[in-house]
């Protein structure tokens, strides 16, 4: 037999192989069963204990969402038509509702000079055209340098208007091949109406954005868009804006007309409390402390399967540190606090389960948001309040150097300390099985030479005079 590339027990006739696998796992075994217990075992608290701090961050961070008084400051402006009006509230608004018609949204002016011979040119010398918003605007006036076509002073007129609030086009008719200038405002509002003025050549540019645009005479000019402001009315009231972002035309809340509404179907807009958010934050505690009562449940469980198998046990059955934190966390939400009809949970319609979790009643929790929102912000806000509360309990064990990090860190270093025992281990075994398999070798080799020295012994002694040889 071959260990390491050594024949063995040639001489002796011993399974030296074997005796020696036997006797290094007599040395190896003990050890080696010890140390993969340990290793499971902290390897199932390690991975227990991160799965409860992750748990437990969720949860923090719930409690941190819902213990916002900006939260409960949040004031929501809610349209019944979105594609005619939205609107933003302040945290200073007032509840109420409000019905909302739209007539007419606020214009920004379009003008078309009258048509022109796609030949058109200016003179021969640089004229001047003049371009304002309104009639008490402040005039442009924009050198057209001589020999212009339309397409030239198009863009003379774009430079010099860039950023003034006017921008200009040409539409051309294919078929009488005559063309015009379109000026567009950016402007909405009353009196922002497009006025251009042009002397000699340029005269047929003129245009007045207050006359209205005869469109079957090629001669004319005048606005395709009139500058004008929105209309509309609030719970009756006739009002207009120069724009269609209208700021603070209800206290604190701001407007934005998108397009107009059927007559007499106005739409509703309802500001109040952001019962929503409020909502949608509450649940989301709920749903996070469920999660760290199941992790703990999972955690803490011993599971019977069938009539003779082996239970199956959580990875921190019988831990202390879970049993304290979540004792403290349950303790803590059975404490009432406050007054004004919220004290406990249960007035929210938040109840304890069977298995300690939490059930939401929507209807109970909807009412008591719509009727009392400040007792149900009382009971979560503020250093005595709930969120606060809970916190403190939990603080201890998730913070940077806390309960469980300091666990953790603990079983970190039993691990690293299970691997250098378990390389120390291979080392000495290694070594052992070295040793052991040079002895046995040499015992061999001495076999061996006895072996030769009684042989030749034999034969000297057989050739002897006077000694007789049996016959075989």
């Amino acid at each position: 037999m071959a260990i390491g590339g050594v024949q063995t027990g040639i001489n002796s006739g011993l399974p030296i192989g074997d005796l020696v696998k036997a006797m290094v796992n007599a040395e190896k075994a003990p050890k080696e069963a010890q140390l993969a217990r340990l290793s499971a075992s902290t390897t199932t608290k390690l991975s227990g204990l991160g799965q409860l701090n992750s748990a437990l961050g969720e949860f923090q961070t719930a409690l941190k969402d819902l213990n916002s008084t900006k939260l409960f400051e949040n004031r929501t402006a809610v349209s019944s038509n979105t594609s005619a009006l939205t609107a933003t509230a302040r945290k200073t608004a007032s509840a109420g509702n409000y019905q909302i018609e739209v007539q007419s949204l606020a214009s920004a002016s379009k003008v078309a000079t009258k048509a022109l011979d796609g030949t058109f040119k200016s003179g021969e010398s640089a004229q001047v055209l003049s371009v304002k918003l309104g009639e008490s605007g402040t005039a442009i006036d924009v050198k057209i340098a001589a020999g212009s076509d339309l397409a030239s002073i198009r863009d003379q007129l774009n430079t010099a208007l860039k950023d003034k609030g006017v921008s200009v086009n040409t539409i051309n008719d294919p078929v009488s091949g005559k063309s015009r200038l379109v000026f567009s405002g950016k402007e909405t509002g009353d009196g922002k109406d497009v006025i251009v003025s042009g002397s000699g050549d340029l005269a047929g540019l003129s245009v007045d954005g207050r006359t209205k645009l005869a469109t079957e005479d090629a001669s004319s000019a005048g606005y395709i868009i009139q500058a004008a402001n929105a209309k509309f009315s609030i719970d009756g009231l006739a009002l207009s804006s120069p724009t269609n972002s209208v700021k603070g035309v209800i206290a604190d809340v701001d407007v934005e007309l998108l397009a107009t509404t059927d007559e007499k179907k106005p739409l509703t807009l309802k500001v109040g409390e952001d019962n929503a958010g409020v909502k949608a934050n509450i649940k989301k505690f709920v749903d996070a402390y469920n999660k760290l009562i199941n992790t703990s449940n999972d955690l803490t469980r011993v599971t019977k399967v069938g009539e003779d198998g082996e239970p199956l046990v959580g990875g921190l059955v019988g831990d202390s540190t879970v049993r304290n934190l979540v004792g403290g966390v349950r303790n803590e939400l059975v404490n009432p606090v406050g007054g004004n009809g919220v004290r406990v949970l249960a007035d929210l319609g938040i109840t304890t389960q069977r298995d300690g979790t939490l059930k939401i009643e929507d209807a109970k929790l909807d009412n008591v948001l719509k009727n009392n929102f400040d007792a149900v912000g009382a009971f979560f806000l503020g250093d005595t309040g709930l969120m606060k509360r809970l916190d403190g309990q939990v603080a201890a064990y998730s913070q940077t150097g806390g309960i469980l990090s300091e666990r953790m860190k603990a079983l970190e270093s039993t691990r690293s300390d299970i691997k250098k025992q378990t390389d120390d281990l291979a080392t000495r075994v290694d070594s052992m099985q070295k040793r052991l398999l040079a002895q046995f070798n040499a015992m061999d080799s001495l076999v061996g030479q006895l072996n030769g020295t009684s042989s030749q012994l034999q034969n000297t002694l057989s050739n002897l005079p006077g000694v007789v040889k049996k016959s075989r």
